[in-house]
């Protein structure tokens, strides 16, 4: 008998003292892919999928959700906890003990488990003992009182040109996911924004709860320096661009947790065709140090948020990340996901465009160019806490800066893509041609971008061929080269079906499309065994 209860209490003691563990369960596919992808509108919105028109992506498996039976055996199996989800990389994140989790791989469509802890992955790779440093002032914000304008901060990028010119991010989509929007429901910088009805919506992923106007203010005053507004004394870089708030960062703690989140509003994003996302938040060491990356993760495909962010920018939207503001730390490098090579990472200057010191340093581990650019981080203007117009410091600042920046500039040119306008931007940078680890390709010149840039014209032309007008109401007209002769017209809209096919005599080079709802379509030219391509934007 007494053998017996020891055995208990052994085992007793065993799971009290076992520790919960976050891990990711990967599934080997998606059963339903065909149902959904034949039905786009079922995953993602028609703004998302005018932005997949306008810029060629294809609607992939990727876009697909996770499976929901899956999901709920794996919430059903013993011990495990769903904490959160993503499409894009088939996965769950989950807590556990670690044996409960392990036991997931008996289900016949889990591909692999990923355990945060690295040293309970039977197949992870070696590391170089290089220990991450703990950082916890995490998104500390140094407010000095000085209050003045924010001019000189857009003015640093040439961004006043575009304003000038009446880009200021009208009907472009931002969504930044941060730590908290408390009282932009209320203070009188945002009251501009909200009368105007920029802010579509948000989510607080953290509590999953329809609040956004709560946590901590980082994420407040990230949005002030994008669209916050106080006559004659402070202009955001995008003040007319509209919104969605994400909380994804729990300031409280320091889990693996928020990169899923981080991953999860992305997606969200994504399906709400947002265009550009900013994300003035970094990991790379947690409350459980088991956790903790090392410099050798820094190589922009290693962490779960750094993956995720690649697979954002591959949906057509423009990812900007804050470096870091670890410059004067032992651990001085770049964090995740601002390693993601098509993130565009944001490095820190002053007022006079000299780096500064906390701005973290790159380059990646495997050697590429971060930070990517920079923007003014130490004595920006921002709104805090109080509702006040005061300096502060940080990487999380010179990252909203920029973003409102380029927001405008795509405005401006909304027929390049995401990668035209992002390395159009770096190579604007004074430092392109001689990058280094501080501040990457240095401050860009959105002015030279704009100037290089042709005016936006919607007359399209391709090979000789040119329709217009575009954007078109009711007739679309074709001008030929004389050799031409007869062609036929396929018109395909969103969802790549073929809405309209016809035979177009050259003595009467027009196209009544009057009858299309608005949108994007593309237009196949097939004439002498060849096919062009061109996009219009119907009225």
């Amino acid at each position: 008998m007494k053998k017996i209860l020891l055995v208990i209490f052994i085992s007793w003691f065993a799971n009290l003292t076992a520790q919960t563990q976050d891990a990711w369960v990967y599934f080997a596919d998606k059963p339903n892919q065909s149902s959904f992808i034949s039905n786009p509108l079922t995953m993602l919105s028609q703004r998302s999928l005018d932005r997949r028109l306008r810029y060629n992506i294809p609607i992939d498996i990727m876009d697909v959700p996770v499976e929901a039976t899956y999901i709920s055996q794996v919430k059903n199996a013993v011990g495990i906890t769903v904490k959160a989800k993503s499409k894009w990389l088939n996965a769950l994140h989950i807590q556990g003990l670690e044996t409960d989790i392990s036991n997931l791989t008996s289900l016949g469509f889990v591909e692999k488990i990923v355990f945060a802890d690295k040293n309970l992955n039977t197949a992870s790779k070696n590391k170089v003992s290089q220990k991450t440093f703990q950082h916890k002032n995490k998104l500390e914000i140094t407010t000095n009182f000085n209050y003045g304008n924010a001019a000189n901060q857009i003015k640093m990028l040439k961004g006043e040109v575009l304003h000038q010119n009446n880009f200021t991010g009208e009907g472009m989509q931002i969504a930044i996911l941060d730590a908290g929007f408390p009282d932009v429901d209320n203070f009188e910088a945002f009251k501009r924004m909200r009368d105007n009805n920029q802010i579509l919506g948000g989510y607080d992923f953290v509590n999953r709860s329809e609040d956004f106007y709560t946590g901590f203010y980082h994420g407040m005053a990230v949005l002030s320096n994008i669209a916050g507004y106080v006559d004659n004394e402070f202009v955001g870089t995008a003040p007319d661009a509209d919104f969605y708030l994400f909380i994804t960062e729990d300031y409280l703690n320091e889990t693996p947790l928020e990169e899923s989140l981080w991953v999860e509003a992305a997606e969200k994003a994504d399906s709400l065709g947002v265009d550009v996302l900013n994300t003035s938040l970094g990991y790379t060491t947690f409350d459980n140090a088991a956790y903790d990356y090392t410099y050798n993760d820094m190589d922009g495909k290693t962490t779960f948020i750094s993956r995720g962010a690649e697979i954002a920018f591959s949906r057509g939207m423009i990812v900007v990340n804050a470096a870091g503001n670890e410059g004067t730390n032992a651990w001085h490098y770049i964090s995740a996901p601002a390693d993601a090579p098509s993130v565009l990472s944001i490095g820190a200057v002053n007022a006079s465009g000299v780096i500064a010191n906390f701005s973290s340093y790159g380059p990646t581990s495997d050697g590429r160019v971060k930070p990517d650019i920079c923007a003014q981080g130490a004595g920006v203007y921002i709104v805090d806490q109080f509702g006040n117009v005061v300096t502060s410091n940080g990487t999380s600042f010179a990252s909203p800066v920029l973003t409102g920046v380029i927001t405008c500039l795509w405005q401006a040119f909304p027929d390049k893509s995401n990668a035209e306008i992002v390395q159009l931007v770096k190579e604007s940078a004074h430092l392109f041609l001689n990058p280094t680890n501080h501040m990457g390709y240095g401050i860009p010149n959105f002015e030279s971008v704009y100037n290089t840039l042709d005016t936006l014209n919607y007359n399209s032309e391709l090979n000789g061929i040119i329709l217009f007008p575009n954007p078109v109401t009711a007739k679309l007209k074709f001008k030929l080269p004389n050799d031409m002769g007869n062609f036929n017209i396929l018109v395909i809209n969103e969802l790549a079906q073929i809405i309209l096919d016809k035979n177009i005599s050259i003595t009467e080079p027009e196209l009544d499309i009057s009858f299309l709802k608005s949108g994007l379509y593309l237009v196949k030219i097939l004439y002498n065994n060849k096919i062009e391509t061109i996009k219009i934007l119907k009225n």
